[in-house]
């Protein structure tokens, strides 16, 4: 896959979770897989695992280094300043990741990057990262569940291994049920010392290094396999031309377990054929126009999740992209309709 244009929008994913949940370890394991130039947004450099002798200039300047970027904020202002930089098509991230400080609030951090005056933004997603041990004493101490769920598209339940024998399963329900209590549609995954897979969060350009560089990556990794709960993938190609009302069907009732679905797909309107790119992030939808290049075909869905019924997810994803056998005027209103909300 090749890298992104410069014309496309850049996926900023929000980081968050209470003091010592373990954010900045799920993001240090982040920056160490292969594949990906992350940009990162951050309050202190401190925890984040970044060799001194890599950063470059000043602090509130991004710090360039061979395979990503930071930018530190002295202060809770200035982020759309970090995300003009960070999004400029001369560094050609794939994804910039705002870690929120401990007592920052999903909401208005969410908000503030959904409503961002930076064109080149789009939400990638709130990330929020759960203490199994020590959630209902901190974040969930009864009553009704906490209003931070309800924006977080993805549910990181960390530090399961640090829960007593013998309970840990009954916590680990309990988190996951408060979660969906509040917001249904939201992704838990279980995890220890912040082992997500990347593929929930943000797409890889590359399986491996990119070559002819020196990414982060490489200089962080040990030579040890850095372990995580893979998430499944499911890529259907589009053989022509494709209802643009099944389309919109898809995005906004996914396969069961599909956190992200992205893709580029050619509409039949009934007067011309438009080319989209889309993406789907828990229940938030990007819909952007693009030209139809002779070599791009018709493009192809991916959904991407934990633990896919792989054959049920195949056979959605076909029935969507099968041909258009008629021109289906309010489906495309609909289409329009996204794509003028994402711009």
């Amino acid at each position: 896959m090749s890298r992104p244009v410069a014309s496309e929008r850049v996926p900023v994913v929000t980081l968050t979770g209470h003091l010592g949940a373990g954010k900045t370890t799920l993001l240090n394991h982040l920056l160490q897989q292969p594949g990906a130039r992350v940009g990162v947004v951050v309050n202190d450099f401190g925890d984040v695992n970044v060799d001194a002798g890599l950063v470059t200039g000043q602090i509130d300047e991004p710090a360039a280094i061979s395979g990503g970027c930071l930018c530190c904020l002295p202060d809770a202002g200035g982020l759309d300043a970090a995300l003009e930089k960070l999004t400029h098509p001369r560094l050609a991230l794939d994804v910039v990741i705002v870690e929120a400080s401990g007592i920052a609030d999903p909401l208005t951090l969410s908000r503030m990057i959904r409503f961002s005056g930076v064109e080149r933004v789009r939400p990638g997603g709130v990330v929020d990262v759960v203490d199994a041990l020590e959630h209902f004493d901190t974040v969930d101490t009864g009553g009704d569940p906490p209003a931070r769920y309800a924006v977080t598209s993805l549910v990181v339940v960390n530090k399961t291994d640090r829960l007593p024998a013998g309970h840990g399963e009954r916590t680990l329900d309990r988190i996951e049920a408060r979660v969906h209590e509040r917001n249904p549609a939201a992704q838990v995954v279980r995890t220890s010392h912040g082992r997500v897979d990347p593929a929930l969060v943000y797409d890889a350009a590359f399986a491996e290094d990119p070559p002819d560089q020196l990414p982060l990556a490489a200089l962080l990794r040990d030579g040890r396999a850095h372990d995580h709960a893979h998430a499944d993938a499911v890529t259907v190609a589009a053989p022509g031309p494709i209802s643009s009302g099944r389309l919109v069907d898809l995005l906004e009732d996914p396969p069961p377990g599909a956190y992200r679905i992205k893709g580029r797909v050619v509409v039949d309107t009934g007067r011309s054929l438009r080319g989209y790119v889309v993406h789907v992030v828990g229940r938030s939808v990007h819909v952007t126009s693009r030209r139809i290049g002779d070599a791009d075909g018709f493009g192809e869905l991916v959904a991407i999740g934990m633990h896919l019924d792989a054959d049920q997810v195949r056979d959605r994803l076909e029935r969507v992209l099968a041909p258009s056998d008629r021109p289906d005027a309010q489906g495309f209103a609909r289409l329009q309709r996204y794509r003028r909300l994402s711009a």
